[in-house]
């Protein structure tokens, strides 16, 4: 896993519901933990564009709901600078369902652009992602 160039804010904190831009039968899931990230004691993690994630479906198929399931974020709603000086922000909070902790996504296509920072990270989500941004 690569590292990301650009100071992102960590605007997605743990608990937060973020939706799936994938098909892989998921509509809404909830963060439940932020992996390899440290906090300090009693801060909550947080999770920004290009994390790694388990998340609950809250909201999906019947077989897809209540169950722990991988993901990466691709997009966030705060705004995030990249090394060029331009600021990027998305219009929701999206993440990618993963099949393993290999990188692999569950669903076939991603709706909706994906940021380049997620697509560098995780070149499998970029290769069923439709639009980079």
């Amino acid at each position: 896993m690569k590292a990301v160039k650009a100071s992102i804010v960590r605007g997605l904190p743990h608990g937060s519901v973020v939706t799936s831009c994938d098909n892989s039968g998921a509509k809404k899931l909830r963060i439940i933990s932020i992996k390899c990230q440290k906090t300090r004691r009693d801060r909550k993690p947080s999770a920004a564009i290009g994390d790694y994630v388990m998340a609950s479906v809250v909201d999906g198929k019947t077989e897809m709901r209540k169950q722990v399931v991988p993901a990466v974020i691709v997009r966030q709603r705060k705004s995030y600078r990249r090394p060029d000086g331009t600021r990027i922000k998305f219009e929701d909070n999206a993440a990618a369902v993963l099949k393993d902790d290999l990188g692999n996504p569950k669903g076939t296509v991603i709706k909706g652009p994906i940021a380049k920072e997620a697509a560098e990270r995780w070149p499998m989500i970029a290769k069923i992602a439709r639009m980079v941004a």
